[in-house]
């Protein structure tokens, strides 16, 4: 859109002079344009984009742009619901297999002699995660700690059954990863299909990352790993794909299978239903198979 703001109909205008072409009543097409952004839509129509002037390839239509969209919200929701199911799992288990090996310390997250100084501790040049996150506002923004803290105000920390249900999941993943006791986190990890904690904490990195674009409405369709994904017996990874988002939904699947064989079946479900829905529109069809790559 440039530096300074334009109106729908400067938009379509533009829309039109690229080369997409506007397969809908023009109030329609206002409709979308206020209801999604021109801006949001923009990293949909990205995708058929022939140059760095943003024309469009032939035959490139708004329809397609607007499916697209609505793909990637399906989707979307779809992955949240079961990630938050991953990260429940997760969250419990972390809290009850540590809590309960270092009874002494109920909050064992903040105990140097369980955890890395680095999550703990600030330095003149860093603030730890834990001083980042554990603050007056975080106190405040959440009764269970705020009526922890005023009936024990000696405690500088709730016990972590009741500070870690607050904590992120990429902070709680940041905490799981500076614990010292390598036994007690493969408690953990094998709770979950995955008996190297190294290799858990790759797959987790990015289950965590898909998270994060599902919860604040980020591009998802093409979205590819910042590095590849750990090999994991149980895991038939296609070919050499370990970067895709159907290689994230292969390691999704598989992480809830060993939370509930149900819920697997009810993902995959969810997914192949979604996908095949989308199988009548060659262009989404492609998109699909060429950068989710799911076939």
């Amino acid at each position: 859109m440039g530096n300074k703001a334009t109106n729908t109909s400067v938009q379509i205008e533009t829309l039109k002079e690229r080369g997409l072409t506007l397969d809908y009543e023009e109030a329609k097409i206002k409709e979308f344009l206020l209801d999604i952004g021109y801006y949001r839509l923009g990293f949909y129509w990205h995708h058929f984009e022939i140059d760095n002037d943003h024309n469009f390839a032939k035959d490139s239509k708004l329809s397609d742009v607007i499916a697209l969209y609505y793909l990637d919200v399906d989707l979307r929701t779809i992955l949240l619901r079961y990630l938050n199911r991953i990260e429940i799992h997760f969250r419990t288990k972390v809290v009850y297999y540590v809590s309960n090996m270092f009874k002494d310390s109920p909050a064992w997250f903040a105990d140097d002699a369980i955890v890395n100084n680095s999550f703990i501790h600030s330095t003149p040049y860093k603030t730890s995660m834990l001083h980042r996150v554990y603050t007056p506002d975080f106190i405040n923004n959440n009764k269970t700690l705020k009526k922890h803290h005023l009936n024990n105000p000696e405690d500088t920390y709730a016990p972590a059954w009741k500070s870690l249900e607050f904590f992120t999941f990429g902070v709680l993943l940041n905490l799981f990863k500076n614990i010292r006791d390598e036994g007690i986190k493969k408690r953990v990890t094998e709770s979950l299909g995955v008996l190297n904690p190294n290799k858990f904490e790759n797959l987790m990195s990015t289950v965590v990352l898909i998270r994060n674009i599902c919860s604040h409405g980020d591009v998802l369709y093409d979205f590819k790993t910042p590095r590849g994904l750990s090999v994991v017996p149980g895991i038939d990874f296609e070919s050499s794909d370990r970067s895709s988002l159907n290689a994230c939904i292969k390691v999704i699947a598989y992480l809830l299978e060993h939370i509930s064989d149900n819920r697997k079946k009810d993902f995959l479900k969810d997914i192949d239903s979604l996908f095949k829905k989308n199988f009548n529109n060659d262009t989404i069809k492609g998109i699909i198979n060429e950068k989710i790559k799911y076939k």
